[in-house]
């Protein structure tokens, strides 16, 4: 019985190893790392879609009492890549938020918005990827569209001086809408 003990003693040291590493990544999981979902939002989330919204568009402006309509978008290959790695750094933070980090005790449109953020910024790479400045246009508009139904369902915890939750937040008018259909509802408000 002993040799038996002795033998099954470095099997059991490796499984209780094991478990503890186990443990410890699940602990890690848990931890949200970059922040609070607030605090990611503000350093991560909106800095990046920034980059990916002002890279094409245009506006129009009286200067010196003429009107003045100005287009961009990126010109040269360094550029539309900076487009592209924020349009793949949205994906990564959609799926960021979809663990238990960030989605542990919220409803299942956390997971449907933070998929919608996936999906969507896949199209955004695959357009700038192509240099189309029309689709990264439209699309920025899509992104636009997944965020602005996500903080209207989840608003900001904090909220600058002398706004309101009710200032930025809109509950889901029908529960029964698919996140597609609330977007689209949105964009037509």
């Amino acid at each position: 019985m002993t040799s038996r003990i002795r033998t099954l003693a470095p099997v059991l040291t490796q499984v209780f190893a094991a478990s503890l590493l186990l443990s410890a990544c699940n602990q890690a999981e848990e931890t949200p790392p970059l922040g609070t979902a607030q605090q990611m939002m503000a350093q991560e989330v909106q800095p990046t879609a920034e980059v990916f919204w002002q890279s094409v568009g245009s506006r129009s402006e009286l200067i010196d009492g003429e009107p003045v309509f100005t287009e961009w978008q990126p010109e040269t290959d360094p550029e539309w890549e900076e487009v592209r790695a924020a349009a793949v750094r949205l994906g990564e933070l959609g799926e960021i938020l979809m663990t238990p980090a960030y989605a542990e005790g919220r409803g299942d449109d956390w997971m449907a918005y933070s998929q919608g953020l996936v999906d969507v910024s896949a199209q955004a790479a695959q357009a700038a990827a192509a240099q189309d400045a029309e689709a990264v246009f439209e699309i920025g508009g899509t992104v636009y569209s997944v965020c602005s139904a996500c903080h209207r369902m989840y608003p900001p915890e904090e909220l600058p001086e002398g706004v309101t939750v009710d200032d930025v937040a809109q509950p889901r008018p029908n529960d029964d809408l698919t996140l597609g259909e609330y977007v689209g509802e949105v964009d037509d408000q």
